[in-house]
């Protein structure tokens, strides 16, 4: 008996090491996992949630999704968005998902809310087209939680803010979260300075940005920085000693 005591005292030990590892392995991938609960269950279907316990997450999701572009077809955007949430609960990790599915509500559903002829009221359209919005802002959101690795998630979350909901403090905030990243696009950060240069109260921060950005060479003197230089050197009235030279445009 003291042997045998012994002997789960040892396997307790190396047991509680090798959860803490794996634990530590988890959150250093980001990975917060699919959540097998009801509430997956009911998206998915008992027969997929079984196989999903089974260790056959990847094809469902992957099911899942391909049924999620029939819907679409289908223009069934409510239907859309369960198997989209499936996908991704099933799959966190996959970046795919996550930027699709936010598209998708974010710029399809949206304006097929907004052109839906049988809806007479525009109130009501423009309602759903702001549900809409919410659920892609969700998707990118989320994503960002469990990828907060990806520029791609940052970049689509902040091309969102800008174009859909023209909250430019909230558009530079994402793309210059995401150039702070390793696997940044070159332009997320002069695509961040852009958008401060459009916020009240910023624009000499933008143009100290922009400034330096012009000085660091040719490979940032692109046509959009030197013109948005130019408006932010007459708007804040730059002495002309210190102004940047801006070339004009070529003639056609």
């Amino acid at each position: 008996m003291i042997i045998a005591f012994l002997m789960l005292l040892v396997f307790g030990a190396v047991r509680m090491r090798f959860e803490a590892d794996l634990e530590a392995e988890r959150k250093a991938l980001y990975f917060h996992g699919a959540k097998f609960n009801l509430s997956l269950e009911e998206r998915i279907g008992q027969m997929a949630f079984v196989a999903a316990l089974s260790g056959f997450r990847g094809p469902i999701a992957d099911g899942l999704w391909i049924y999620a572009h029939v819907l679409w077809e289908d223009v069934q955007w409510g239907r859309m968005k369960v198997a989209m949430d499936g996908a991704t609960e099933l799959q966190p990790r996959c970046i795919v998902f996550w930027e699709n599915a936010g598209w998708h509500m974010a710029y399809n559903a949206s304006v097929a809310a907004m052109e839906d002829k049988t809806q007479p009221r525009l109130a009501l359209r423009v309602k759903a087209q702001h549900e809409y919005w919410r659920m892609g802002e969700d998707y990118f959101l989320r994503g960002i939680q469990n990828n907060p690795d990806s520029a791609t998630l940052y970049t689509r979350l902040g091309s969102f803010y800008k174009e859909k909901l023209e909250d430019h403090a909230k558009a530079a905030w994402a793309y210059g979260e995401g150039a702070k990243l390793p696997n940044a696009p070159v332009f997320l950060h002069r695509f961040a300075a852009y958008q401060i240069a459009k916020i009240p109260g910023r624009e000499r921060e933008a143009y100290d940005l922009l400034k330096q950005y012009y000085l660091n060479g040719e490979d940032e003197q692109l046509p959009t920085l030197l013109t948005e230089l130019g408006k932010l050197q007459e708007k804040l009235k730059i002495p002309p000693e210190q102004k940047i030279a801006i070339p004009s445009a070529p003639h056609p």
